[in-house]
């Protein structure tokens, strides 16, 4: 990427998920934050990022016998495992300075290229009480604490970009609103001490050149909104009248952080095919095009298929596309390196609860954000239809993980319907929910099982990306048709549609008997009957998902559409023709 040496990518995100001991992320926007990262280095991008340190974590989530959840603080100390940043700033809270110093971690790539990450801390003495846990829990509090932690990632993120000598030549990429407070700095500074009141559609461009917005939310109430006098006492009317400029207010006067991305950001994007619809009809007045995601390839490549890559497609690690050969591997090397990840993955299991799961028993695999639209019951909707098809077609058994927001009391009522149904389904199909679902625990997963559900309410599924970690180690999808899986499912050769296409609503009944069909008359019996025949749908996973769902491809598309946009030749040379 020498091409683009003198300008720089800065990447804002809420959470960034380095390790697995370093607990800034809660779920799938960390994940992807953080495979972001991994390939940009592996890519030799001019890229940093900044996020927030969240000393205290998201949380470790803890199940009783009954499934009930609870929670407690998962802690770190920054300054044990991280170096500090050589820049300190401040930002105003509710009229009051807060300061805020950083901690470097590089994220080293294949061939030594560093993206450095900057975590945003306001644990310092000269900071009041309340200020100093600003940066504790990842999306904790009320929508006080938020917005105030929206102000240290969004401006305290500028300020520390400028410290630190980062601001000439850079394209801002907002992952998620919560950090479009950034454009509002970058607003301010264009207008250079002018009365916020006179700001103009020019001075907005200009700032709409240095941005770029990334949505991941399907559905109005999952953007951040603050009240309008919440904002006044929070953030300030300097502020307030700057955000009234950029016409970035709900009806009522409130502000909407997705709204202020849209109109500050030269680039908008979903974050699959149909999740670019989907935003289209939310935001009409908005141009915003999509770039489907992607997992970082090696990250999410267990021992056993790395091993396997390494013999046949040497090149896979510098170059992803390469995956597309591993439709060249014999199936029964693909099955023996399963068979491995699998091994692993019951033994973890057995180490964490205590279940010792059977290797020749068909395992499904379902792990998420514990929350009602992603359904993780639904295959329980019949217990004694699944009774039968277990009788008819052989045994089964599930391994779920995933955290409910502390509070998301349908989140939590979900785990204990599924924990329940485990006690009542404990003759016919061993199910086991593991507590403290993290990064570790994902790749035993998604590399582990044999089948991954995944069964959302259409349209709610931004994207997902659990299935194209199963994708790479062989592991193929039964999904909705929402999100990616609509761009990755080929009936029978990558996978299994559950329902019908992705531009319908969900029917809950139709769908929970299209899953069970599928199982009773396709699934089980080609994984029983015709192992050979369910290794190649294994065998096609790989080339055609792992090949292409990755943050290699994703960032290259980044790249090209949205960083370093090269115009476009073709329509240039037409306009020329026109013109002779």
């Amino acid at each position: 990427m020498a091409e683009h040496e003198h300008q720089t990518v800065a990447y804002l995100s809420m959470e960034i998920c380095l390790e697995p001991h370093i607990p800034t992320y809660s779920g799938g926007l960390g994940i992807l934050a953080g495979d972001t990262l991994r390939s940009a280095a592996d890519m030799e991008l001019p890229m940093v990022a900044v996020s927030l340190a969240h000393r205290k974590g998201y949380f470790r989530q803890h199940l009783d016998a009954q499934g009930q959840q609870s929670e407690t603080p998962e802690s770190w100390c920054p300054d044990r495992l991280l170096e500090p940043a050589p820049a300190r700033v401040t930002v105003e809270i509710e009229r009051r300075t807060v300061h805020v110093r950083a901690w470097r971690y590089p994220v080293r790539g294949i061939g030594g290229h560093e993206v450095p990450v900057y975590l945003l801390d306001t644990d310092l003495p000269e900071n009041e009480a309340w200020d100093r846990t600003l940066t504790d829990v990842l999306y904790g509090g009320d929508a006080r604490y938020r917005l105030a932690q929206e102000i240290v990632l969004g401006m305290g993120g500028a300020a520390m970009l400028r410290a630190l000598h980062i601001e000439e030549n850079v394209h801002y990429h907002i992952n998620e609103g919560h950090a479009a407070l950034l454009m509002l700095t970058l607003l301010d500074r264009q207008l250079a001490g002018r009365d916020p009141a006179t700001a103009t559609e020019a001075d907005l461009d200009t700032v709409r050149q240095q941005c770029l917005f990334t949505t991941h939310t399907p559905v109005p109430a999952g953007h951040d909104r603050f009240p309008e006098p919440q904002v006044v006492a929070v953030l300030g009317q300097h502020y307030v009248t700057l955000m009234n400029a950029t016409r970035c207010c709900d009806d009522d006067g409130s502000l909407n952080m997705t709204y202020l991305a849209l109109r500050l950001a030269r680039y908008v994007n979903g974050v699959a095919m149909r999740h670019g619809e989907v935003s289209r009809e939310m935001f009409p007045a908005h141009a915003i095009g999509a770039v489907t995601n992607g997992v970082h390839a090696v990250t999410w490549t267990s021992p056993s298929f790395q091993a396997l890559f390494d013999r046949h497609m040497p090149e896979w690690r510098r170059d992803n596309l390469y995956l597309r050969y591993a439709i060249a591997i014999p199936v029964d090397e693909i099955r023996a390196a399963h068979a491995m990840a699998k091994q692993e993955m019951i033994d973890e299991v057995e180490r964490r609860s205590g279940v010792r799961l059977d290797p020749a028993v068909m395992t499904i695999g379902f792990a998420r954000r514990a929350t009602p639209y992603k359904r993780a019951n639904l295959i329980f909707s019949d217990p004694e239809r699944l009774r039968s098809i277990v009788r008819s077609t052989g045994p089964l058994q599930m391994v779920y993980g995933g955290k409910a927001h502390p509070q998301d009391e349908g989140g939590k009522a979900l785990i204990r319907q599924i924990v329940q149904a485990a006690h009542e389904l404990e003759d016919a199909v061993r199910v086991v929910y593991l507590e403290n679902y993290e990064m570790d625990l994902a790749l035993k997963l998604t590399s582990g099982v044999d089948l991954w559900l995944n069964n959302p309410r259409k349209p709610l599924e931004a994207s997902g990306t659990s299935g194209m970690k199963a994708a790479l180690n062989g592991v193929p999808s039964c999904s909705v048709l929402d999100g990616w899986w609509i761009e990755g499912h080929i009936e029978g050769i990558t996978g299994w549609a559950i329902g019908g296409t992705g531009h319908d609503q969900s029917d809950e009944d139709g769908e929970a008997n299209d899953l069970y069909v599928k199982l009773e008359h396709v699934i089980l019996p080609l994984f029983y009957g015709l192992p050979p025949a369910f290794a190649e749908v294994m065998r096609y996973a790989i080339a055609l998902n792992g090949s292409f769902f990755n943050t290699q491809r994703m960032v290259a598309q980044y790249v090209r559409n949205a960083y370093f946009p090269v115009p476009d030749e073709s329509a240039a040379a037409r306009e020329a023709a026109v013109g002779a």
